[in-house]
């Protein structure tokens, strides 16, 4: 006997990746993913213009906020702007009487020190007649490189 569940079948027409994804019962993280996203556009403009971008709503738990902040200055500040937070999300729908944050552990995103830098005509040309001295031609008009593999000229 087979424990195998029936596969379900398929329709004659292609759903947008994002609606066929929505349409299965596994995708609830994402549709609250997405509704998080959509609260914290909704919440963010309440927030202190120095504040913002130290800080990302995480999560609705019962009746509290959860924001995670990338120090714990920010996490200070954060908690002076809660009673404002709180009435704006009491004013669109949301029974929530607390905001909780989370000081994140990771450290936040640097730039890269030394930015890549475009080649150059002469740097690249140069490569370019390294790799010519690599190849080897033979006798049927392609090259092989040292490494094995042929590329036809």
């Amino acid at each position: 006997m087979s424990d195998s569940k029936p596969k379900p079948r398929r329709t004659g027409t292609a759903q947008p990746a994002l609606q066929a994804a929505m349409t299965d019962a596994a995708t609830d993280p994402v549709r609250r993913a997405l509704w998080l996203d959509a609260l914290e556009q909704r919440l963010r403009p309440c927030l202190p213009p120095a504040l913002a971008p130290h800080c990302r709503l995480a999560n609705v738990a019962g009746k509290r906020l959860v924001f995670i902040v990338d120090s714990p200055v920010w996490n200070a500040r954060l908690r002076l702007a809660a009673s404002e937070l709180i009435n704006v999300a009491q004013s669109i729908g949301l029974a929530v009487t607390e905001v909780t944050t989370k000081t994140s552990l990771a450290p936040p995103l640097k730039p890269a020190q030394n930015p890549v830098l475009p080649v150059s005509e002469a740097s690249r040309k140069g490569l370019q007649a390294a790799l010519d001295l690599l190849s080897v031609p033979d006798s049927a008009g392609t090259t092989t490189p040292k490494g094995g593999h042929r590329k036809r000229r």
